[in-house]
Order: structure tokens, then C-alpha cells, then sequence
């Protein structure tokens, strides 16, 4: 069997059935469907000589090439799909539901799978993508807080309590600042965090409040769709505050399992903002191994970046809850009750 479906019939399948993307493997890099499973029918290489043929040539002779190329290789896509799919059943596409999958598809129908292609293919997915970032959004709360608040914390809590989450950091393997990338390993490709976005948008039940926190619109080298961002700073903020010398305490323990020359690197990255004084003394500060006062050092700089950003938002948005930080749980529920008495939100 081998029926081409819609994007909405490809994605209630595959919530059952594995997802296997034929294209090559930088294609899938770039970007590919959440949970899809690589299986090229062309590689890197093979694809640019199909390519030069096609453009050289034409398609017929680039057909030609593409078989010559990968028919040795079609019991090795059967013993692999096997592994993927062991009750052979699968969902496939390419970039646009060309001949790549239609030759998939009929190698593994002839092997007794069960396949079903994307209509579009990959291209159809982005063009999705991309619509459900236009899609207004009402229902956004920002939980907001200066740098060492514990922002990750809270959501985190927050979803464990059954609340409707969105961590944009997470998703983009980034914590937002010039010390973002430690201990966060596999950053994706800006399009692929549009594709992870983008089922995680488009599922946001309009009926519930949806946690967001506070982000400049670039998370290290991601940059948030503009239309997202557009309503996250026109969103509410809830702003968590809590004592300094509680988030100093945090950020030490935080930062005191990274190596010091990590540490050193991510310092010189502000060094223009930060002026040759307090890069100097920052240095100094790590070098003899006083994390306090590195810690101090860099919350100026931040706190002063923080507020300027907090400064470009409607003042009526913002409010403020402080919380003690002694239990995570205790601190997330006096969150919510304070929404709740404010009539923030939904209604």
C-alpha cells in the first residue's frame, strides 16, 4: 500500500508510525520533521553528483545516475527500514514528495511495507511551519526575573504542576547569555528550532495560560520568529523577584562546575560592555578563584541589561511578585495564587 496524505492525515500517523526522511543527511541537519529518522536514499555526495548530472545533463540522464548510484544499496534500505519500523509499517517524504520518497516507497513495497508518502513533502512541513507563527496567540503570561531568579526552575515547576509550558531555552540548547552554551550540547540549526517551535505553537490550548520566560529576541546564535516575539513583548509579565544574595548564591553553584578558563571565555565575549575596568577585575575575580565577587561582577552587567530590556515594555504589562526562593514548590504555587488574585490571563 502506498497512499500520498495531506499534512494533517501525515501527522495523525505519525503519532503510531515511525517517520523515516529520505533526503540526504545535510538536508536533515538543516533542518527535518520533530522525530523524523534519517534513512538518505542519496548522500551528501551522491546527491551533488545527481545534481551536476541534472543540471549538465537533464533529468532523464540524472534518473539514470541516481539509480546507478543507490540500486546496489535498496537491501540495505529494507534491512534498515526493518529496524526502524519492525511491524513495517512507515511514513516517508523528501523535500518535495518527489522521486527520492516515490523510490523509497516502492523499494520497501516491495518488500511487504506498509507506506504512506507526505504530499510536498519536507517543503510543505516548513511552508506549515512558518503559517503557524502568524497565528495570534492571547493567551501568553512572560515569567520574568533578573538574571540568577530562577526562571528554568519555575517553568520547569510549573509544567510538573499540569501548566501549559513553552521553554524557548531548552529548545534552543542555549540559556540566553554569554555563558548560555555551558553544559548544553547539540545546539540545532535555526530552522530546526523553528520546526520544534512550531508543534509545540500550533498545539497551544487557547483555553489555557501558556508560560513563557522573558527572552531577548536572539537565545546565541537562534533567533526567535519575529511574529512570536511580536507577542511575547506585548504579553504580561509576571516578574519574580528575589533577594540578591539568594541569586548570587544560585549562580555560584550554578557556574562553579564549569571550568575556569569556560568561564574566562564567556567573560571576554562582554568585554566591550562590560569596559576595561571590570573585565580586569572580573578576570582577577576568576583567576583567583573568587566566584562571589565574579558572580557580583557580572550580575551589574546583567541587572542593567535586564531592566533597559524590561524598560522597552508597556509599564501596565508588568507586574511584580517577590518570592523567598527557599522551596521551589512553595515559591511556584505563591506564583500562581498571585495571577489568580490579580486576574491575570484567561477571563
Amino acid at each position: 500500500m502506498n497512499a500520498a496524505l495531506g499534512l494533517d492525515d501525515f501527522f495523525i500517523k505519525a503519532k503510531s508510525l515511525a517517520v523515516i526522511d529520505v533526503r540526504s543527511p545535510a538536508e536533515f541537519i538543516q533542518g527535518h520533521i520533530p522525530d523524523a529518522i534519517n534513512l538518505p536514499l542519496l548522500n551528501n555526495e551522491q546527491r551533488t553528483i545527481v545534481g551536476t548530472v541534472y543540471n549538465n545533463n537533464g533529468s532523464e540522464k540524472a534518473v539514470i545516475k541516481g539509480y546507478e548510484l543507490v540500486g546496489p544499496l535498496f537491501s540495505n534500505f529494507i534491512v534498515e527500514a526493518k529496524k526502524i519500523a519492525p511491524d513495517k509499517k512507515v511514513l516517508i517524504h523528501c523535500w518535495r514528495g518527489g522521486l527520492r520518497s516515490r523510490i523509497m516507497a516502492w523499494v520497501l513495497n516491495s518488500a511487504g511495507f506498509e507506506v504512506h508518502t507526505l504530499m510536498g513533502g519536507y517543503k510543505t512541513f516548513r511552508h506549515w511551519t512558518l503559517e503557524t507563527f502568524i497565528q495570534p496567540k492571547e493567551n501568553i503570561i512572560i515569567l520574568g526575573g533578573m538574571t540568577g531568579s530562577g526562571k528554568t526552575d519555575y517553568l520547569f515547576e510549573l509544567k510538573k504542576m499540569g501548566e501549559q509550558v513553552i521553554d524557548l531555552e531548552n529548545l534552543a540548547h542555549h540559556k540566553g547569555s554569554a555563558f548560555g552554551s555551558l553544559g548544553m550540547v547539540g545546539a540545532p540549526t535555526n530552522e530546526q528550532f523553528e520546526n520544534e517551535l512550531s508543534l509545540q505553537w500550533a498545539a497551544i490550548n487557547p483555553d489555557k495560560i501558556v508560560w513563557m520566560e522573558d527572552e531577548s529576541q536572539n537565545i546565541g546564535k537562534i533567533k526567535i520568529p519575529d511574529s512570536v516575539y511580536k507577542m511575547m513583548r506585548l504579553a504580561q509579565v509576571v516578574k519574580v523577584v528575589i533577594p540578591f544574595d539568594i541569586r548570587v548564591k544560585r549562580l555560584v553553584g550554578d557556574y562553579t562546575k564549569f571550568p575556569k578558563e569556560d568561564l574566562k571565555d564567556g567573560t571576554m565575549k562582554i568585554a566591550k560592555r562590560l569596559g576595561n575596568l571590570r573585565l580586569n577585575q572580573s578576570l582577577e575575580y576568576l583567576e583567583n578563584g573568587d566566584m562571589e565577587n565574579w558572580v557580583k561582577m557580572m550580575l551589574e552587567y546583567y541587572d542593567k541589561a535586564y531592566n533597559h530590556g524590561l524598560s522597552q515594555r508597556d509599564a501596565d504589562t508588568i507586574l511584580e511578585i517577590e518570592v523567598s526562593s527557599k522551596n521551589l514548590k512553595d515559591d511556584t504555587m505563591q506564583i500562581l495564587d498571585f495571577i489568580k488574585q490579580e486576574k491575570i490571563g484567561l477571563g
